[in-house]
């Protein structure tokens, strides 16, 4: 009986031991990769403030619409009226 739990402690620690050394992999794994893509990431931010300084974008006027005045006091007769006999 003591050399069966034994054996069983044994192997318990050696999986536990796989499972941490699995786990330190993968998260470095990721944190490498994320460390990498913010570096990527600032540096193409540079190059975009750098060229942008030789290659500027074209920024398009925007076309004011006018709006139509009305002057004529027999159209602003013609809509009070049909509001009020709306009601």
């Amino acid at each position: 009986m003591n050399e069966l739990l034994c054996k069983l402690c044994e192997t318990f620690t050696a999986n536990i031991a796989d499972a941490l050394n699995l786990m330190v992999i993968g998260m470095g794994t990721v944190l490498v990769f994320l460390c990498i893509m913010i570096l990527v990431m600032y540096m193409m931010s540079k190059s975009v403030i750098f060229l942008n300084k030789y290659f500027p974008e074209e920024i398009p006027e925007v076309v004011k619409k006018t709006s139509k005045k009305v002057t004529d006091d027999a159209d602003i007769a013609v809509a009070l009226l049909a509001a009020m006999l709306k009601k």
